[in-house]
């Protein structure tokens, strides 16, 4: 699949600094996110999206890496960091499709932004630790998308505090 280049809405804008030409942070990508979704037009929009299609996914992890899924729990949630690797890199403002006005980029969760690192809430639902293949209950990105980590989720740290 090639990178579209999408217009500029209204009250849009550019970076002057392209993500793509940026030096390498020496990331590595740990596997592979398989998802329903091939084309842009099809994924859901966000988790809870993904969600209400009822459609699993699941997580290819490379063999070099399947020995840091111990203690990993099933039926357990997990952050997903990923690299959305047919991201734009290039707006400081965007205009989201449902918005009035502008915002800038990290005001909101578009996956257009200068390190295009998708953050993704998702419950572990099954762990084949020797395959390396983790079942989620849903996904918000492409079939093929590079992992770059996974972190667990605690509820007793990562939860903000009611006020």
């Amino acid at each position: 699949m090639s990178l579209e280049e999408p217009s500029i809405r209204p009250g849009e804008s550019r970076l002057a600094f392209d993500g793509s030409q940026a030096d390498d942070a020496r990331l590595v990508f740990i596997g592979r996110i398989r998802s329903p979704w091939t084309e842009r037009r099809d994924c859901p929009k966000n988790m809870r999206a993904a969600r209400e299609t009822g459609q699993s996914a699941s997580v290819e992890i490379d063999p070099a890496f399947r020995p840091a899924l111990e203690r990993l729990d099933p039926e357990s949630h997990v952050h997903l960091l990923t690299w959305l690797h047919q991201s734009r890199r290039d707006l400081a403002l965007q205009m989201p499709r449902h918005a009035e006005a502008a915002s800038g980029t990290f005001a909101l969760r578009s996956p257009v932004r200068p390190n295009p690192i998708g953050l993704h809430l998702v419950r572990l639902l099954e762990i084949d630790r020797a395959s390396g293949r983790l079942v989620i209950d849903a996904i918000d990105v492409l079939d093929g998308t590079p992992l770059l980590d996974i972190k667990p989720y605690f509820a007793s740290v990562d939860r903000p505090e009611e006020r």
